[in-house]
């Protein structure tokens, strides 16, 4: 499977499975002290980059619901349909994150959980150097990425109607590209799902 074929079945997994994925009306579920965070160390309002949005909940809906301006960004049209309508107050863009071109110093943070995961694993850490360069002088980035090396796919995810895919490297690979594109990393966690778990970093440009 070359990388194009993997971005197009992500695509096609959450636009089939978009509402097995997440409902309308979900909570912020374990979202919510990660977004309670940023909402501390942000300026109000602040420009925020959601990479991976989704249907716009619940990132998108908190951040506009506090004042702040939100893009949100992802490969699914079905996702970004979904967010347009959950957050009118977001702008949204159908758009592979890899590909992305941003304006430098455009955000006060960029926030991406769950979402470098399903992105080629060469696309990763130029994602990352592109973050960096798109965060304002203090600003932060909020991302869960992979805890072990892993690359996969499941048929019948959520035991919905289509198949997912991952890959990912392991959490010191993360933590260097993290570094390599200028980012201090001020927190490291881990995140438990099933047998196995995420690694979750709040790292920050340093302020000029």
């Amino acid at each position: 499977m070359d990388s194009d074929d993997e971005r197009d079945l992500v695509r096609r997994g959450y636009d089939a499975l978009s509402y097995h994925y997440r409902a309308d009306d979900a909570d912020d579920g374990h979202y919510a002290p990660w977004l309670a965070e940023l909402r501390r160390r942000l300026p109000i309002p602040a420009a925020v980059l959601d990479l991976g949005c989704g249907c716009g909940v619940p990132v998108a809906r908190f951040l506009t619901g506090v004042g702040h301006h939100v893009t949100g960004v992802d490969i699914s049209d079905v996702q970004i349909e979904r967010a347009r309508r959950l957050v009118p107050d977001g702008t949204f863009l159908r758009a592979d994150a890899t590909r992305l071109d941003l304006p430098p110093t455009s955000f006060d943070a960029v926030v991406c959980l769950y979402a470098l995961i399903h992105m080629p694993l060469a696309d990763q850490p130029r994602l990352i150097n592109r973050i960096a360069s798109w965060l304002r002088p203090g600003g932060w980035l909020l991302t869960t990425v992979g805890h072990d090396a892993w690359t996969g796919t499941e048929e019948n995810w959520l035991d919905g109607p289509a198949a997912m895919w991952w890959t990912h490297a392991d959490v010191s690979t993360y933590r260097s590209w993290l570094s390599q594109a200028g980012l201090t990393i001020t927190f490291e966690g881990f995140v438990p799902e099933g047998t196995g778990g995420h690694a979750l970093f709040w790292a920050r440009r340093p302020p000029s």
